[in-house]
């Protein structure tokens, strides 16, 4: 789908974008961007997660940057992007300081929060390293249709928490580079098989930063063939 030889890795389609912040049950503000369709409504949501904020992680991270810039235009997607409690950007920075992904959830939560006021439709989360860990730990939330996970390094979720999510039953895609350096693709199929419905991709010559314009578009193609099935058998 993202095959277009007009879009380089700085390209950035058209969309309607506008600066948010969200409001925790514990009482911090979170400083985020929502990106939409330019002019319809979206068919689906994004919301994501960023990788470690103690390693540069952020709401600006490549992947989650792109997926902003391409997917309002491409496949009529909304992207909601922020910074979790303590993390800085560009865009500003959230209040609070870096929890190692216990007071985060109340980051989750505020994110599905303003998700579900804005009407947003179709709602998965789409979690990256450290993010991909925040969906695991704190994802399992009625209102979303599932989650995709990048490069899980499944070094704070526990086996508790893979068995949340095999009881919740909702779809959970997960993208392991096959080079990936905490968690590759025969260790993420032993582990998830815990969760009955996970769903396994490696992908070959992919590193846990997924640099290089063919990694981005791969993860970009992933996550619409799942999310809207429908689009890619249409542009096939």
């Amino acid at each position: 789908m993202l095959d277009d030889a007009t879009i380089r890795s700085l390209t950035i389609l058209p969309a309607r974008r506008a600066e948010i912040e969200l409001h925790t049950a514990d009482g911090l503000t979170l400083v985020g961007e929502l990106a939409l369709p330019a002019h319809r409504p979206p068919v689906a949501t994004l919301v994501t997660l960023h990788p470690l904020p103690t390693h540069g992680g952020y709401m600006d991270s490549h992947v989650l940057r792109k997926a902003s810039w391409r997917l309002p235009a491409l496949a009529d997607l909304a992207v909601l992007r922020f910074n979790t409690r303590g993390t800085s950007s560009p865009r500003g920075k959230s209040e609070g300081a870096f929890d190692g992904g216990t007071g985060e959830r109340f980051d989750v939560a505020a994110a599905l929060r303003f998700a579900a006021a804005r009407d947003l439709s179709r709602r998965w989360l789409v979690g990256w390293s450290f993010g991909a860990e925040l969906a695991l730990m704190h994802g399992c939330d009625p209102s979303i249709e599932g989650a995709i996970l990048l490069s899980p390094p499944l070094q704070r979720a526990t086996d508790d928490d893979l068995a949340a999510w095999d009881e919740f039953g909702k779809p959970l895609v997960v993208l392991v580079p096959e080079l990936d350096a905490y968690l590759r693709p025969a260790q993420a199929r032993e582990r998830f098989a815990a969760v009955r419905q996970a769903e396994v991709i490696g992908v070959d010559g992919a590193r846990h930063l997924w640099v290089g314009e063919p990694a981005v578009r791969r993860v970009l193609d992933e996550i619409v063939r799942h999310v809207l099935p429908a689009r890619l058998e249409e542009n096939a």
